[in-house]
């Protein structure tokens, strides 16, 4: 996603009250990590932007024209790392289960802005020293100082909750910061797919499978609607 030799991190800017896109803007250039790709007024432009580029963050206003942010976040199926900017309290609960990085109140302090941005240049780059495969049976997983190895055919689900994963193997559950999306990319399709916006599970370790749910390790897991397409339920 992240290019190394510049180690500028591509983001953009969903907002659609110009005075708000301008200071985020202004806090933007201040940082020589972030590289500013565009800004958008409305859902429908963002979703261009996110198909032209590879973007890594994506500061989302919740009170968009027509579709609103999260209802844009929903049918992204690999979202970037999101910010979340509102004037309004009650939408973090919701924002949870969306992977969102933070969330920053208008109007924006700067300090508070970077402190935001900390947390995802944290994320990130962990993710990216994260997963490193040394061959196809087995994955290391970065932990603080620490190095994991994990057994893929010792994996049953990787479950998502708010910024944390947690891997669900045979010899117990591994509890990582990162966002789902991330893991997902270094596994192989043929032996883990992707069921819901929360869980990734093995495919040789399903007991059970109907369309609404996979029951694996003796947990029914619900099947997301917009991952039903992509799965065989035969």
């Amino acid at each position: 996603m992240t290019h190394p030799a510049t180690k500028k991190y591509n983001c953009i800017i969903v907002e659609d009250e110009p005075i708000a896109s301008d200071i985020l803007e202004s806090f933007v250039n201040k940082d020589e990590d972030l590289h500013l790709i565009g800004k958008c007024a409305d859902a429908v432009y963002a979703g261009t932007l996110l198909g032209r580029h590879s973007i890594d963050l994506m500061f989302l206003d919740l009170h968009l024209p027509v579709v609103k942010g999260f209802d844009l976040l929903k049918k992204l199926k690999d979202p970037p790392l999101v910010i979340v900017t509102t004037a309004y309290h009650q939408y973090a609960v919701e924002g949870y289960e969306l992977d969102i990085v933070d969330y920053l109140m208008k109007p924006i302090p700067y300090d508070r802005f970077v402190k935001a941005v900390e947390k995802f240049k944290y994320l990130i780059s962990a993710e990216e020293a994260l997963l490193e495969a040394a061959d196809r049976d087995h994955i290391f997983i970065s932990s603080g100082k620490k190095q994991i190895k994990i057994i893929l055919n010792d994996i049953f689900y990787i479950e998502s909750l708010r910024e944390y994963i947690h891997i669900h193997t045979k010899a117990g559950t591994i509890t990582v910061k990162m966002p789902l999306s991330r893991i997902e990319e270094s596994l192989d399709p043929k032996t883990f797919i992707r069921i819901h916006k929360s869980y990734i599970i093995s495919k040789s370790k399903v007991e059970v499978k109907t369309s609404a749910m996979m029951q694996v390790n003796g947990k029914k897991l619900p099947v997301g609607r917009t991952y039903k397409p992509f799965i065989d339920f035969k």
